[in-house]
């Protein structure tokens, strides 16, 4: 299920894929699957304007607000994995408010996920500037 703007899976159903995900090696397996449903940004966005710095792969992130205030945003990346993990963050943070994004408890997610205790850590650190590129874009 894919939205043209991101992804429509929540934040629920990750956690549900997650938590059914028994070791790494499973949660490993469903970030590829996830990374499959974030569909591709078009060339042009793939601009040094949308670049998400502090990510080792190239990211990018596009953000726009609907009238009622809630954000959509877009990721793409050129790793896999990155993807994957873009796509978990986007569960949590599309389709809500700027005070909604900023209220998100982000590491606790990460921690219920079980996701940090097994990335490196510049992978970690990138998650993290993905994470922080979305609560500035949504002035969070």
């Amino acid at each position: 299920m894919t939205h043209p703007f991101g992804t429509e899976i929540t934040a629920t159903e990750v956690r549900a894929l997650f938590a059914a995900a028994q070791g790494w090696e499973a949660r490993y397996k469903q970030l590829i699957k996830l990374a499959k449903q974030l569909p591709p940004l078009a060339d042009e966005h793939r601009v040094d304007a949308n670049a998400i710095h502090g990510c080792e792969s190239q990211a990018w992130l596009l953000a726009e607000q609907d009238a009622q205030g809630h954000w959509q945003f877009h990721c793409d990346s050129d790793a896999r994995i990155v993807k994957g993990l873009m796509t978990v963050v986007l569960a949590a943070l599309n389709n809500k408010t700027s005070a909604e994004i900023a209220a998100f408890d982000m590491d606790a997610y990460f921690e219920e996920l079980q996701l940090l205790n097994h990335l490196s850590p510049s992978r970690g650190n990138g998650l993290r500037a993905v994470v922080e590129a979305i609560k500035t874009k949504a002035g969070s």
